[in-house]
């Protein structure tokens, strides 16, 4: 009380033309800014969990998010050079002796399938390349007693079709094979290499092996292959596979820039104005937009990271070809398992790193600018 007596004893002392005018006070009002949400962006409330109720299970983010797919790359290496993969100059491959082995590469399928996982897909570099694939396979398909379902791969079928008999023996259920263009010169261009017709051909075995859920992936680039479109769709009237087209995303190296951007809207309108278009039901931890033309055996799927990310359902991680766990494919965050593994670290320092890696992945991924802005390995080093 003394310190407002002497402020209101000092107030009455001054003079008139020194006291302060109450309607010469400035009264700011606080700015309220707005951000309307972007339907783009948004992460429902519902699906972030109160930590309480998350499993306690190792695979289950902070977000309730539970992870049931595991994505290896098996090696850096490639025989094309993809414009959207590997830069144009090459990129500085791991030396051999710090890729994964087969065994080390089994000994962490093994611990993931035992963690919760029930999907394993190989990637590369290009998987074929390495010489151990088949035994891969066959070793993994023996984890199918402790819960693991699927065992698939994404290559880009230069050297398929004289190895996919004895991969679908060894175990290998599903396929994703590469195709940016049905045009040979086009797809020199794209890649940097010749090898059109092996990659045509390779889909044609997978189809006459009688493999189901047998996918193509096409990368749409803006000024390269978005006008053929329509006769990827065309393929899928008399086969039965799933056309994957898929935006144009960037990575160190790839020289991304929006004007090659073509969004999953561009895509569907351009084949809507041809084809009439049925969307089909997706699982909930689909990558992909389905959709089918009436009539036609196969279907058409958009992968659309960029423009409507699905961020919300991911139930995927990565493990590159070097050992290192990636729970974003756009996040440049890693965590090193193989020098735990080869400092003789127990299969439980494993899972509580894995476990603190899972916990620690965000709740979305940035927008395809800021993606542009930031520091991250080329995909040919991730693993597609």
């Amino acid at each position: 009380m003394p310190f407002f007596r002497r402020l209101l004893r000092a107030f009455s002392t001054c003079t008139s033309a020194q006291r302060p005018k109450i309607n010469q006070i400035s009264v700011v009002e606080p700015k309220i800014s707005v951000v309307e949400p972007n339907p783009t962006l948004a992460f429902p409330e519902e699906e972030i969990l109160p930590t309480s109720t998350l499993s306690s299970n190792i695979l289950t983010d902070r977000f309730g998010r539970h992870h049931t797919y595991l994505r290896i790359s098996l090696t850096e290496r490639c025989n094309l050079r993809c414009q959207y993969c590997m830069p144009e100059e090459g990129v500085d491959l791991t030396p051999n002796e710090k890729i994964l082995s087969s065994e080390e590469i089994i000994k962490v399928a093994k611990l993931f399938v035992e963690a919760g996982i029930t999907k394993i897909r190989f990637t590369g570099g290009e998987p074929t390349v390495r010489k151990d694939l088949e035994y891969i396979i066959s070793e993994t398909s023996k984890l199918r007693s402790m819960g693991l379902k699927t065992i698939a791969m994404t290559t880009n079928g230069i050297v398929l079709a004289r190895k996919l008999e004895k991969l679908v023996e060894s175990g290998l259920n599903h396929v994703n094979i590469s195709l940016d263009t049905l045009d040979p010169w086009k797809f020199q261009f794209i890649t940097r290499r010749p090898g059109h017709d092996r990659v045509v051909g390779a889909i044609e075995k997978a189809l006459a092996l009688g493999m189901k859920n047998i996918k193509v992936n096409c990368v749409i680039m803006k000024g390269t292959n978005e006008t053929e479109v329509i006769d990827f769709v065309a393929m899928t009237e008399h086969k039965d596979l799933e056309i994957r087209f898929i935006e144009y995303m960037p990575f160190d190296g790839n020289r991304w820039n929006d004007q090659k951007f073509f969004s999953y809207k561009d895509m569907l309108k351009l084949i809507q104005a041809k084809f009439p278009l049925q969307r089909m039901q997706d699982d909930a931890h689909d990558t992909s937009k389905t959709w089918q033309v009436p009539g036609f055996k196969g279907r058409v799927g958009f992968i659309t990271s960029m423009s409507e990310h699905f961020c919300g359902s991911c139930n995927r991680l990565r493990m590159t070809a070097d050992g290192n766990l990636k729970v974003c494919l756009f996040g440049a965050s890693e965590v090193n398992l193989r020098d735990i593994i080869r400092q003789g670290g127990s299969d439980e320092q494993l899972r509580e790193i894995i476990n603190a890696a899972v916990k620690r992945k965000k709740a979305r991924h940035a927008g395809m600018f800021e993606i542009a802005k930031m520091k991250n390995r080329p995909m040919i080093t991730i693993g597609g």
